[in-house]
């Protein structure tokens, strides 16, 4: 994923002056050691100039760390640790950080090699907090070396994520389409994540686009299509002007991005995208969320920043799809009761029109898109890509601001069934546990737009600590709750 960052760890040990250094030293090589032993080494550096003590050693630390080019930070409390040095670096090093401890080894070694990290742990949480200075924390943060170890490569995607964000730019195009207010975008919270945000007109656009008729490019990207279509490539005759709307795209991001290293697209479709553009844009939206650079459809800029986010930590293509549309019951009792061990209400379909990647469908066709034809012009609708979704595990999710600016987040683990959809466009037949109780109290009650990001995979944890990081409150983060753990809004007697 071109459009990520590549993370590397520094790893800085620290020591109270009270305490042997050797003990933070020898405990330090041991958790490299452990890591680049289980994990790719080039996951990290070794701060090797010193042992934090004081705030000397932490100027020369900070320095050390960013001159090797970290761009996330691990203090590693060899034994208690300085409460001030070791908070201060977390304070000025620009990035994302973490705390863990190490654990004592072995009980014959408890007098001179006791390090008493298990108590400075504390020290440091209450210092950072004093500092308003963010960090995360592991559930258990104290471990030997290979457990440390595993906790570090586990702050991976989770530092990926968040250096993402402190250097995004998100393109928009267009406003919301009419009657598609649920996808408001209140920008203040953008800024207050690191994330810029840049709002263009459609006719920018429609002007770019119309530059770039007769590209020499466009010939290539059109072989590209046809080579990834495969049978699928039912309307040929648009694939020239989709590859000119590619390389408008791909372009204006070169020439937009500025200061920032990565773009996130919210992307205008309809209603007047199909007449005066000539197709729709679904499936270059795809192959451009497959390169890494997600674009949301109809504007929804906190949609288009939940892909990014599911990108960085999955580091694989997302999606972004309409909680669609309930699962008939003579489908359920044909091809889910009894074979998979869910509800008829822990079931529904996800759809888009034709943004799903590629790769994430069972097969794909190129086909116009069905619902804005009911309307329009067959051939100004042509441009989708149509399939039902690879079954296989998923997290649903998304960020979002509140129309008052306050940010909430909801995360669901689940799967897509393999059943066919017999339906259209990018599709399939979702399932996650409690989702009827989850919908009505979650996604209902605490007003989510329809539309919903989803990763190939379980991840939850990893953007749990992520939303948690960036400032969500925790009563915010919402999940799936098992029966018997129930919502603030549940009725006790139902």
């Amino acid at each position: 994923m071109f459009n990520t960052p590549e993370v590397k760890i520094g790893i800085v040990a620290v020591s109270r002056d009270c305490f042997p250094e050797e003990l933070s030293v020898n405990r330090r090589k041991a958790l490299v050691e452990a890591y680049t032993k289980k994990y790719d080494a080039a996951d990290i550096y070794e701060c090797p100039i010193c042992i934090v003590e004081s705030e000397i050693h932490m100027v020369q630390a900070l320095e050390d760390i960013k001159k090797a080019g970290c761009n996330a930070l691990c203090v590693y409390l060899g034994n208690f640790g300085p409460e001030i040095s070791e908070t201060l670096l977390a304070k000025h090093f620009d990035g994302p950080k973490m705390f863990v401890a190490a654990a004592e080894e072995t009980q014959t070694n408890l007098v001179g090699g006791r390090g008493d990290a298990y108590c400075g742990m504390l020290n440091a949480s209450y210092n950072l907090k004093l500092r308003g200075v963010k960090a995360y924390i592991p559930e258990y943060p104290v471990g030997t070396a290979e457990e440390c170890a595993d906790m570090i490569h586990e702050f991976v995607p989770i530092a990926r994520a968040i250096d993402g964000l402190n250097n995004l730019k998100i393109i928009s195009f267009g406003p919301r389409p009419l009657n598609f207010l649920a996808c408001n975008a209140p920008i203040q919270q953008l800024y207050n994540l690191g994330v810029e945000i840049e709002e263009n007109s459609e006719l920018d656009l429609f002007e770019s686009f119309k530059n770039h008729a007769g590209d020499p490019r466009i010939a290539d990207v059109v072989k590209d299509m046809e080579a990834e279509l495969g049978t699928g490539n039912k309307k040929p005759e648009v694939l020239e002007k989709l590859a000119q709307y590619e390389l408008t795209l791909l372009d204006w991001v070169d020439a937009h991005k500025g200061y920032r290293k990565y773009v996130a697209i919210a992307g205008k479709c309809w209603p007047a995208f199909q007449t005066q553009f000539g197709f729709v844009p679904c499936y270059v939206n795809s192959r451009l969320t497959g390169m890494g650079i997600p674009v949301s459809c109809e504007v929804d800029i906190y949609g288009a920043l939940s892909e990014f986010i599911g990108t960085c930590i999955s580091q694989d293509a997302v999606t972004l799809l309409d909680i669609n549309n309930s699962v008939p019951a003579d489908m359920y009792k044909e091809s889910i009761e009894g074979k998979f061990d869910y509800e008829h209400k822990d079931t529904f379909m996800g759809f888009h029109c034709g943004n799903t990647f590629s790769k994430k469908l069972s097969e794909c066709t190129m086909k116009n898109q069905m619902i804005m034809a009911r309307a329009l012009p067959e051939e100004v609708t042509n441009g989708t890509l149509e399939g039902d979704i690879i079954p296989g595990d998923i997290t649903f999710y998304r960020l979002q601001s509140t129309a008052d600016c306050k940010l909430r987040a909801y995360i669901a683990h689940g799967e897509v069934l393999p059943v066919a959809t017999k339906s259209f466009g990018a599709i399939g037949v979702f399932a996650i546990h409690d989702m009827g109780r989850f919908y009505r109290h979650v996604l209902i009650e605490k007003n989510y737009p329809h539309h919903g990001a989803v990763a190939f995979g379980h991840f939850g944890k990893a953007l749990y600590e992520v939303f948690k990081y960036v400032g969500v409150p925790l009563e915010d983060i919402n999940f799936n709750q098992p029966k018997g753990m129930m919502y603030p809004t549940e009725n006790p007697f139902a």
